[in-house]
């Protein structure tokens, strides 16, 4: 009777532990499974890879000027006795622009018509003198030496009546000189000299503009001057038109600075457009050309893994993330420029790196945009 009680206490306990371990393993299974469940997707801030960079971007501002400049001055020295424009005139070729006290050039006018005067009679008498030496001579009454002297004494008296006639000339055309003209259409910029004031020839009294083609100068530094090469593409700006860009061509760049300022004069030959005016402010911006395109992503998107540089990539249509080396080719004041290893449009993870891994699913922010990359800590940028 004890031996079957016994069997009975021992089956019964058997049977009580195969039942604790399996609801033991099914606890277990059941943790196993909620663990795998609850795996979080962490989500992720990115941007997007824009077009490549192609080079500093270089703007520098100037004005606008003709592309040719006229500083008139008198041919003749003088005293100014009347100025006929003012700044801002439009003259035409032949205009008077001002006028020299022509007096004394009258005087010397009537000194050389006296001096041709005498020089005509000079050579009538001389040839008188001749035209008697040749029929004495063929007489055999006047020896061959006084036709000679009778033929040297008429050509020295027609060299002095043609020296007569362009003394006469030159001092007519220094009356004409005392009127400074306009050789071509243009308009008045600037006034060098006024009335009563005495100038020598040369002196520039009138600057103009000419009329037709225009061009933007501005000042280089010596750092960023080796970037402006004659022919070269530029685009121009005007601070008085918003909205009105053009395409310019440098044409002319400085072979030596400017003493005191130490640039370069750069000279940017612009369309025609009615809207450009003289004086106006322009800023031309250059592009600094590379060997390398580039790719700007944020300092914070670079990781590290077996010595090499790496970024994280996002696939769009799955939402996993995987690793791609990259190749840094310098940096920027808003992150690195990559040379290497991603393409436009490719969306990289911006901040978290270190706790990616690879085909880690990750959460992509709602409504996600396509994005330049943002500055390293603009969160704003990169979030929208």
């Amino acid at each position: 009777m004890v031996s079957v009680q016994a069997a009975l206490e021992s089956f019964r306990l058997s049977r009580a532990i195969g039942v604790v371990s399996l609801l033991a393993i099914l606890v277990g299974c059941s943790d196993e499974q909620a663990a795998v469940a609850v795996e979080p997707v962490r989500p992720v801030k990115v941007v997007e890879v824009t077009e490549p960079d192609t080079g500093r971007r270089m703007e520098y501002s100037g004005s606008v000027k003709a592309r040719t400049q006229m500083a008139l001055g008198f041919r003749v020295n003088g005293k100014i006795t009347e100025r006929l424009v003012d700044v801002g005139q439009h003259v035409k070729p032949g205009d008077v622009l001002a006028r020299l006290d022509a007096t004394d050039y009258g005087l010397s006018v009537r000194s050389a018509e006296a001096n041709l005067s005498a020089a005509r009679k000079q050579e009538e008498i001389a040839a008188l003198a001749r035209r008697r030496a040749e029929t004495l001579a063929s007489k055999n009454v006047a020896s061959r030496s006084e036709l000679e002297q009778a033929v040297l004494s008429h050509d020295q008296a027609i060299s002095s009546r043609e020296a007569a006639e362009a003394s006469l000339e030159q001092a007519r055309n220094q009356v004409a000189y005392t009127e400074l003209k306009s050789d071509m259409s243009g308009i008045v910029t600037l006034i060098g000299a006024d009335i009563g004031q005495v100038v020598a020839s040369g002196t520039p009294v009138v600057h103009v503009a000419v009329d037709g083609a225009k061009e933007a100068q501005i000042a280089v530094p010596e750092t960023d001057i080796t970037h402006f090469t004659v022919g070269k593409t530029v685009k121009v700006r005007f601070w008085s038109h918003s909205d009105l860009e053009l395409e310019g061509s440098i044409r002319e760049v400085s072979g030596s600075a400017d003493p005191q300022s130490r640039t370069f004069a750069v000279r940017v030959s612009l369309p025609e457009d009615p809207q450009i005016l003289l004086g106006m402010t322009a800023t031309v911006e250059a592009v600094e050309q590379r060997k390398l395109s580039t790719y700007d992503v944020p300092l914070a998107s670079l990781g590290e893994r077996d010595g090499h540089t790496i970024v994280w990539v996002v696939d769009r249509g799955t939402s996993l993330v995987h690793a791609k080396k990259v190749t840094v080719s310098d940096f920027s004041d808003h992150g690195a420029r990559l040379s290497e290893g991603v393409s436009t449009g490719d969306v990289v993870v911006a901040a978290g790196t270190q706790f990616m891994k690879d085909d880690m699913k990750v959460k992509l922010p709602e409504q996600f945009e396509l994005v330049s990359s943002a500055p390293e800590g603009n969160d704003d940028a990169a979030l929208r």
